[in-house]
């Protein structure tokens, strides 16, 4: 029976408007709340200070109201950063308290501004630019339905300078903040490639450190015993324990040996249940997507999951293995469940795979469960924050 990996995810058929999510995108989550407040905050002033309309008092309600909701809602929610739904609805509600203050010099002008925040920062540059462009059509729609009703006229000098500045505006908004966040983004790919980087160099010096004493001693070894004839039970036994040392640590320099290649998590471990699938007799599952990791914590978390994947196609001799990631109360959650043989009553000699896990778990300040699965077998249980603190040197 040839052993098979599934893989279930989300595949990319179009690309996305939506930009790649950085670490810093919280950033624009507390530019949006805190512009908020204060272009709210002005408007009141405004309103306060001298009548606007007959129903300043409601205006006031529906600024207060809003300027709540909608900044509990993106603080609450974090998928209503990235939502377009969400953001149309929010450019509505401030273009039409604009609309009802019954002029476009409103004292809701600033405030209409902040609902270019989260669309620009969080969509690629041309869909951006596509954004503010279309805010700007829409504000000025607005302008012209409150100056006909009143007998206004856009034809006046100074009324078409101060139009045309507040028209050219949001456009001012929209490039300096696109091309912010667009910097943000280019610095966090360089970050991680430099990491990247320095990450493979350390795996091929270990790697290369390995092959070129560890594994020569043990080959010399079992050379050694070798020569013991007629061998008794123990010497075999050590041989056998030898050779398969060797075998471990050959998979491991192998695997020291590829470099990183930017894939995401998910996508690495589909790679390696294929590796392992060569080797087993075994169904592997892998299911989930993965969200972007720093480079260090992605290889850590990559290498208990493949450590787990290991142990269940080399040691428990496991027939079913299941992968799963997700996302859950803003953790990343990876499962690796068995239906093999279980954790042996006693550690192997010489093992330090569990240790290894445990280790590297507590480096990026994840936690690890290791223990029977109800059934029959071992699942491994890794629970990690999806803003952790800096991983320890």
């Amino acid at each position: 029976m040839r052993a098979r990996v599934i893989g279930y995810g989300i595949g990319a058929q179009m690309r996305s408007p939506l930009a790649p999510r950085d670490p810093e995108h919280g950033l624009w989550v507390h530019l949006f709340v805190a512009s908020r407040l204060f272009a709210a905050a002005a408007a009141s002033v405004l309103l306060v200070a001298h009548r606007v309309t007959a129903f300043d008092d409601v205006l006031l309600l529906a600024t207060f109201a809003w300027t709540a909701a909608s900044c509990l809602a993106v603080l609450r929610i974090p998928a209503l950063e990235r939502s377009i739904a969400a953001w149309l609805v929010d450019t509505v509600v401030v273009l039409g308290l604009i609309y009802a203050s019954e002029d476009w010099r409103s004292p809701f002008y600033i405030y209409g501004l902040t609902t270019l925040v989260l669309p620009v920062t969080e969509l690629r540059a041309r869909p951006a630019v596509a954004w503010g462009s279309g805010y700007v059509v829409a504000y000025f729609g607005v302008a012209i339905v409150t100056a006909l009703p009143a007998g206004r006229t856009l034809r006046e000098t100074a009324r078409l300078e101060t139009l045309a500045t507040h028209l050219l505006l949001p456009l001012v908004v929209t490039l300096a903040l696109g091309y912010a966040a667009a910097i943000l983004r280019r610095l966090h790919e360089e970050r991680e490639q430099r990491e990247r980087l320095a990450v493979d160099a350390e795996r091929q010096r270990i790697a290369w450190e390995l092959h070129d004493s560890a594994k020569q001693r043990l080959h010399a070894a079992s050379l050694v015993l070798s020569t013991v004839d007629p061998a008794p039970p123990q010497v075999d036994h050590a041989r056998r324990e030898l050779d398969a040392a060797v075998a471990d640590m050959q998979s491991a320099i192998d695997e020291l040996q590829t470099p990183s290649d930017g894939r995401s998590l998910d996508e690495a471990l589909r790679q390696r249940a294929a590796e392992l699938a060569e080797i087993a007799d075994a169904d592997i599952v892998v299911r989930g997507t993965a969200p972007s990791l720093p480079v260090t914590t992605r290889a850590h978390v990559h290498r208990i999951a493949a450590e787990a994947l290991t142990n269940a196609v080399r040691h428990a001799d496991a027939q079913h293995i299941d992968v799963e990631i997700r996302r859950q109360n803003g953790h990343l959650l990876v499962r690796v469940c068995d239906d093999g043989a279980g954790l042996p009553a006693e550690p192997r000699p010489g093992s330090s795979g569990l240790r290894g896990m445990a280790g590297r778990a507590a480096t990026i300040g994840a936690e690890l469960e290791i223990g029977p699965r109800e059934g029959g077998g071992t699942a491994v249980l890794l629970t990690l924050p999806l803003e952790p603190p800096e991983p320890l040197p």
